[in-house]
């Protein structure tokens, strides 16, 4: 395992409960079990704030870190079109990232292929969030 990983998951700023959130969603990946909820408080098309709980591997966890950190104060469509991107990162389809998402990068790498479904169910769980 890259130790590049573990330090992006031990950032877990937003891992925390959200009383006053606008949108909320639980997700589950049936292939190895990880489970996620996060909250979302959206105000004017802008995610203000977020905060994630998870039962999951270390995969999920970075993914998930990197998201909350990356997804505040941006509108719902950058976040949306960036969803849609970062899930080609593991084809041969020639992904243009805006440079801002560039961390995702090093973790939605081919070398991770075998774990595609844990780092990417906190992007699926923030489009259920958003009804996207």
């Amino acid at each position: 395992m890259d130790l590049r990983i573990l330090e992006i998951a031990a950032k877990t700023e937003n891992n925390k409960i959200l009383d006053n959130f606008t949108h909320k969603s639980k997700n589950k990946n049936p292939v190895c079990g990880d489970e996620m909820e996060i909250c979302l408080i959206v105000k004017d098309n802008v995610v203000k704030d977020i905060g994630y709980q998870c039962k999951s591997c270390v995969y999920c966890q970075a993914s998930v870190s990197l998201l909350s950190r990356k997804i505040k104060n941006k509108k719902i469509d950058e976040i949306k079109s960036f969803i849609h991107d970062a899930q080609n990162l593991f084809n041969d389809t020639r992904v243009n990232l805006d440079k801002y998402w560039g961390d995702f990068i090093e973790l939605f790498d081919k070398k991770n292929l075998s774990r595609k479904e844990c780092l990417l169910l906190p992007l699926k769980t923030v489009l259920k969030a958003l009804k996207l």
